[in-house]
């Protein structure tokens, strides 16, 4: 089923932490940088993993880094900017259900073997469409929060209240 790989958690573990440095920080202030090192000393998390993260985020506009001795990473965006989905594409791609439901920009395939006849291609990838828009509208900050409520999600509701269909 639908499952994040650990590069994208650890990935969201020091966007997280990022964020609550960056609520720390008073108005007007920029927040402080945050090394690789000084978040796997705070989780356990593989080093190169979290590594491998922060540089595909930084490569994608996600955070910033700062080369040096006194170097790290900071949001490159107010957390309430950045949403699940931005990452979990910046770190895995989008999320797929069936293997020709994931490419090009109806999310199909065309390389299906039974696609003229395939009786759950479009109604998978209306799904997928379902998921993706699911994880766009979940913010960073919402995250950070904890403000999530998986009872608005389930219900067919967008975590702005505004009821969706797929």
């Amino acid at each position: 089923m639908l499952k994040l790989n650990k590069r994208t958690e650890y990935g969201l573990i020091a966007l997280v932490h990022l964020a609550e440095q960056a609520a720390r920080s008073p108005e007007g202030v920029e927040a402080p940088v945050v090394s690789a090192r000084a978040i796997g000393d705070l989780f356990p998390v593989p080093r190169r993993l979290l590594a491998e993260a922060l540089k595909q985020l930084q490569q994608d506009g996600l955070v910033t880094s700062t080369r040096g001795a006194q170097g790290g990473y900071r949001l490159a965006r107010a957390a309430e900017e950045i949403s699940l989905g931005e990452v979990v594409s910046s770190l895995e791609g989008e999320p797929s259900l069936t293997s020709c439901a994931g490419l090009g920009a109806a999310g199909l395939n065309s390389s299906c073997d039974v696609e003229s006849v395939c009786p759950i291609r479009s109604p998978l990838a209306r799904l997928r469409t379902g998921i993706w828009a699911l994880l766009e509208g979940v913010s960073l900050k919402s995250l950070t929060d904890r403000t999530i409520e998986p009872t608005a999600l389930f219900a067919g509701e967008s975590l702005s209240g505004r009821s969706s269909s797929l």
